[in-house]
């Protein structure tokens, strides 16, 4: 596929051999020759040309000036178009340093050394070290060439926009990590060099320390540890390599080698352009050192692309999710209940996924204030598509759950308004489906007057993004639990319920519910089959709600081009046409662009993810905005 903004990263652990740099540098060649030849940057551990447990062997002359000449080998040995960072310890001016190497195009590009010397416990560096605050030098000669060294240097790449931030081990443990001044600086990869020695439960504290790093900084985090040839003495170490985005760990390992992905840059600068606050900038005392990679037009992407990102692959990540999902849906309801001074909730029900589950967040909120659930009027109200199934699955559904039934049929009223407007009821366009919309509508706000309550709307996020709901119909409520809950969400909130109802025994609760969310997805406004069946199915109209939803999550959560998007489509959907994920993709520009209006006038609702579409809250978009530029790039889509 097209590379687009992704930077392909190695993290290798090589065996050491303690105080011989050319057999470390010979068995760090080889780990580059064996990776991607696409790899644009390869990260070795701490001190990793001589081994980081040298101890007093630090003080050799012959040591120190070996390890420079294999660096310079490294560097002119290793893979064009690779950047290599690697640990050594450094003279500079009179003091001793615990550094890393920054190599690129045959040279030594710079030197980061290190802040924070541990001289606690197990570690003995400031023995041998000083710490960054003692440079005096601002370069030191290698090879006869002037290399800048600093505690406060990155490096650029001028190609592909990756801003390199390297720290050392415990520089990551402290309270204020230089990697974050790094960031503030404008690095958007950061780079570990480690020797973690291992201990009962550091394993873990470690990898949370990486994933929270690079959440908090916006970055790529590259960890990379010492292995297991380091000296046994007293430590052992597992070489515990982590690569983290955002947050997310992408790859880890304790065994192998060297691991590799790809980080999205793309996904890393729009988060920092829309995140302001959270990353000032500062590049005070900083010293950039810039370099061009190779352009790279391809790349074979080996991170995982989700398939379905608002839904948890793991079943018990899944149902906290839900359960955290539903909790918040729930309080956001019970709230708003309790300030208005409100008993009395009316709600729409079809016996379809969003009115069910807005059902089962109405009984949670009136559960949470300790109201009875007869405040709660569900209504059925049957017209020309309701079929049998859906209609016996709300029946029973709001039987088990305990609320106020009430049925009021639509048939005739509408047809009154067909022959009040001149509609032909025979003819199944638009004002039939919105018709009966609107007239549910009036139902439930007249109802709510009089029981002197508010109506729960039922939409859901899927809908609202595409427009699928009749303005000043079921796009309108008084209070809507749904909004930023997506299709392929719902059914696994309702799924989740239904695994709870197992649990406590209710075997009925669960059957109806499971029934409820193996029902194809309809507004039911057209009438069913000759066997009575659902004929009106949203998915044979809009498209598929899983690449909907995909579509939708990458462009508001990235902002990603319509390219991209349907590039990872393909990959997250191999079973999927390309042409009818093209088509869909069409589909979903075309919709969104043209029904901002109804979002424009949304009622209010909880937030319960990262994507919203409150135009009082994450999405503010004129309602006449063009399309124009999105679907050229999505009709240009070579399938």
């Amino acid at each position: 596929m097209k590379r687009f903004d992704y930077y392909k990263a190695a993290v290798c652990t090589p065996p050491v051999s303690i105080g011989n740099p050319k057999a470390n540098v010979d068995e760090m060649l080889r780990i580059l020759q064996s990776l991607d030849p696409d790899t644009q940057l390869a990260v070795f551990p701490e001190l990793a040309v001589t081994g980081y447990t040298c101890a007093d062997l630090f003080y050799e002359d012959l040591l120190l000036n070996e390890a420079v000449d294999q660096l310079v080998r490294l560097a002119e040995e290793a893979p064009a178009n690779m950047a290599v960072i690697a640990g050594i310890p450094l003279k500079a001016g009179t003091r001793l340093f615990n550094a890393a190497a920054f190599l690129f195009g045959g040279k030594v590009l710079g030197f980061y050394v290190k802040h924070h010397l541990p001289g606690y416990n197990e570690y003995y560096e400031p023995r041998w070290f000083s710490p960054a605050r003692d440079l005096g030098v601002s370069c030191v000669k290698v090879n006869g060439i002037n290399v800048p060294v600093s505690g406060k240097i990155l490096f650029a790449d001028e190609t592909t926009d990756a801003v390199i931030g390297i720290e050392i081990c415990e520089d990551l443990w402290v309270a204020v990590p230089p990697s974050s001044g790094h960031a503030q600086a404008g690095a958007n990869i950061l780079v570990n060099c480690s020797a973690s020695n291992e201990v009962i439960a550091k394993n873990r504290y470690r990898r949370d320390l990486v994933s929270s790093q690079s959440a908090k900084t916006y970055s790529g985090y590259l960890y990379c540890s010492a292995g297991p040839d380091e000296s046994s003495t007293d430590l052992v170490f597992s070489g515990a390599d982590l690569m983290a985005e955002n947050g997310k760990i992408l790859a880890e390992t304790a065994s192998e080698e060297s691991i590799s992905c790809e980080i999205d840059l793309q996904h890393l600068n729009s988060d920092r352009l829309k995140f302001k606050t959270s990353l000032q900038e500062n590049r005070e005392g900083y010293t950039v050192v810039t370099y061009a990679s190779a352009n790279l037009e391809t790349i074979e992407l080996t991170r995982a692309v989700e398939a379905y990102p608002f839904v948890p692959g793991d079943l018990n990540r899944r149902l906290e999710r839900c359960e955290t999902i539903l909790g918040i849906q729930a309080q956001g309801l019970a709230t708003r209940l309790k300030k208005i001074g409100c008993r009395q909730a009316v709600i729409g029900i079809s016996g379809g996924l969003d009115s069910t589950l807005a059902l089962l967040v109405t009984v949670r909120a009136f559960r949470i204030l300790g109201l009875p659930v007869s405040g709660i009027t569900a209504v059925t109200m049957p017209g020309f598509g309701t079929t049998k199934r859906t209609k016996s699955n709300a029946d029973e559904l709001m039987e088990l759950l305990g609320v106020t039934r009430m049925e009021v049929p639509i048939a005739a009223s509408v047809r009154q308004h067909f022959a009040d407007i001149g509609q032909d009821e025979s003819v199944h366009d638009i004002t039939y489906e919105n018709g009966q919309a609107r007239e549910r509508t009036q139902i439930l706000m007249d109802l709510a007057n009089k029981v002197n309550g508010i109506v729960i709307g039922t939409g859901d996020l899927s809908e609202l993004a595409l427009g699928w709901c009749t303005y000043n119909g079921d796009h309108m409520s008084m209070y809507a639990v749904n909004a930023s809950v997506p299709k392929t969400l719902v059914r696994y909130l309702v799924e989740s319920e239904a695994l709870s109802a197992r649990k406590a025994g209710y075997t009925k609760l669960e059957r109806v519910l499971l029934d409820i969310c193996d029902t194809p997805v309809s507004p039911e406004l057209l009438p069913p089959d000759k066997d009575g069946n659902i004929a009106q199915k949203t998915e044979e109209v809009l498209g598929s709600y899983d690449l909907h939803d995909f579509f939708l999550y990458h462009m508001l959560r990235y902002h990603e081009s319509p390219e991209k998007i349907f590039e990872l489509a393909r990959l997250a959907f191999p079973q999927v046409d390309a042409g009818k994920i093209k088509e869909s993709l069409r589909t979903f520009y075309r919709r969104f662009f043209a029904q901002q209006f109804k979002r424009s006038c949304l009622p209010d609702g909880p937030k319960v993810g990262s994507i919203c579409l409150s135009p009082r809250g994450d999405w503010r978009m004129p309602s006449d905005a063009s399309a124009a530029l999105w679907l050229k790039q999505a009709e240009e889509l070579d399938v």
